[in-house]
């Protein structure tokens, strides 16, 4: 098991690490089996999605329309912050993915890659475990 970090700027930032993790497999000489990828903290998750800045943004006005950042959400009131949504956003996709993987490469289709996104409501540095 291997982590390593990422920067982000919340408020749904998309970032790619597909490249992180293979890197890791080949730096840690690990050539087959299953990789479980997963990001700490309950506001941030990790998915598989094509790669695409347009379907980024599309993502963004989805998500937008389903659990919107504006809103008064009830757990403003428990901690007096404003991460209602990101809490919301993150559960829908979940903190980890599982990827076969063959010769230290992800066994992903064509445009499929590994991101992390992170819903909270300003920068943050993510740690993201890798276990195999």
């Amino acid at each position: 098991m291997k982590t390593f970090s990422v920067k982000t700027k919340g408020f749904t930032d998309i970032i790619d690490i597909t490249g992180q993790i293979e890197e890791l497999l080949k730096k840690e000489s690990v050539k087959s089996g299953v990789v479980t990828v997963f990001v700490q903290g309950s506001t941030a998750a990790v998915s598989a999605i094509e790669a695409d800045p347009n379907l980024y943004e599309d993502m963004r006005k989805v998500l937008e329309n389903i659990a919107p950042y504006k809103k008064d959400w009830k757990h403003h009131k428990t901690w007096g912050d404003d991460n209602g949504a990101a809490h919301i956003r993150a559960t829908m996709f979940g903190p980890s993915e599982t990827i076969p993987f063959e010769n230290s490469k992800l066994l992903l289709g064509q445009w499929q890659r590994i991101v992390l996104m992170d819903f909270d409501t300003g920068p943050r540095t993510r740690e993201v475990v890798v276990s195999w």
